[in-house]
């Protein structure tokens, strides 16, 4: 074999060494590249709770200031129903947040697995060009030169011996780099662990604040057995909200008839909760008003717990989704023929105002939002505005009374 040959076999099998080993490094290089969207949606998140979590100081002031004997129950209930909203978005961006860590800590393990994979390869390379320098013996090196025929032969040798030193300090440079690379993925797999933990954590405060609002707001109700001022404060304003109500359900039938868009239902109602429970019926009841009663316009299911899912009775058009002191976060459907159904007391709705729904949708979840002391569902049916018993559309044996 020719010198000239030797030398052109030499280097190009050190290029072939070399792109092998670049490749290597690349595959690293890219899968740490798809963790950007993942990043990218996680900052997101963690911008918007630190709007949330702005919000909620507000709002903590906005209690604060609200003197007791200068409101109403109905307007510190409502206050106190927002603050139960932030709370539980802020949980929610913290619940969505750890499923971004979730998904990051599996890229950063996959990413750690392929740098070891990585740097092992470069180490059975290194490892099998140092066995065989030891099985040639160092002094191939001087036999190399010593042995050339001529000054020409002599300079082509050390040419050669130039590119073996050049592929062997690169073998070792990409060994280092693949450790590093592996120490690095490692070290950020622990930190973006520390940082799930830390949302975890910060998960369960806001689980226990929230437990702690909810039972703020509900004693709030509760008192007003022992506060006649108070609770005829909170009948005048539940007779207004009613009539409110009334208007707006016949202003929302009438723009429909207007658009021609009407939906017809299937002209049958399905429970609207998973609960079967009745714990307050339709009609005369007594509200812990000393010496009045009211006319209850719907039935209350209980035993649902916060954030049940409610279910649209029958196909229709939301009307109305929107909130008020009385009833909280409520929903309410036309069904055509001047049939509608309202829910009420949700801790929040996930429909909007003319969108359509099926029978058996999720329009929203339990809560006690408005003039409520406990987690239930409010469901009227209501005949051209005029409220009737629900019970009388199901079977018996659909619920059970309390």
């Amino acid at each position: 074999m020719s010198s000239k040959f030797q030398k052109i076999f030499i280097r190009v099998i050190a290029v072939l060494l070399a792109l092998l080993m670049v490749g290597s490094v690349l595959t690293i290089a890219l899968s740490t590249r798809a963790g950007a969207t993942t990043k990218d949606e996680l900052k997101k998140l963690q911008d918007e709770l630190k709007s949330l979590q702005q919000q909620q100081k507000d709002m903590k002031s906005k209690i604060n200031s609200l003197e007791y004997e200068q409101s109403t129950i109905v307007a510190k209930k409502e206050v106190l129903d927002e603050r139960i909203a932030l709370t539980s978005d802020a949980i929610d961006n913290l619940t969505a947040q750890i499923g971004q860590y979730d998904i990051l800590i599996e890229e950063k393990q996959a990413e750690v697995e392929q740098c070891e994979a990585a740097e092992a390869e470069q180490w059975e390379k290194y490892k099998t060009r140092l066995r065989a320098m030891e099985e040639n013996g160092i002094v191939t090196y001087y036999a190399i030169i010593f042995e050339a025929n001529d000054f020409a032969d002599m300079l082509s040798r050390l040419d050669m011996i130039s590119s073996i030193m050049d592929y062997d300090n690169a073998l070792y440079d990409k060994l280092v780099a693949s450790r590093e690379a592996t120490e690095d993925a490692k070290a950020q797999l622990e930190e973006t662990k520390t940082e799930a933990e830390g949302k975890k954590v910060e998960l369960q405060d806001a689980q226990q604040e929230l437990e702690f609002q909810r039972n703020e707001a509900n004693a709030l109700i509760n008192a007003l057995e022992n506060d006649i001022g108070a609770a005829q404060d909170v009948y005048d304003q539940m007779e207004k909200d009613e009539s409110q109500l009334k208007k707006d359900i016949a202003k929302a039938e009438e723009e429909i008839k207007r658009q021609n868009a009407q939906v017809v239902g299937t002209g049958s109602f399905m429970w609207p909760v998973k609960s079967n429970i009745v714990t307050s019926g339709f009609g005369s009841r007594n509200t812990g008003i000393p010496g009045a009663s009211t006319n209850h316009k719907g039935i209350d299911i209980g035993g649902t717990g916060y954030n049940a899912p409610i279910y649209a009775a029958d196909t229709g058009k939301v009307t109305i989704a929107s909130r008020n002191s009385s009833q909280g976060n409520y929903v309410t459907i036309s069904h055509g023929n001047g049939i509608t159904t309202t829910y009420a007391h949700m801790t929040k709705y996930v429909v909007k105002t003319g969108q359509t729904v099926t029978k058996g949708q999720v329009i929203g979840y339990t809560g006690a939002t408005g003039v409520a002391n406990g987690p239930h569902l409010h469901f009227e049916i209501r005949i051209n505005g005029t409220p009737v018993n629900p019970l009388n559309y199901f079977k018996a044996g659909t619920y059970v009374k309390k």
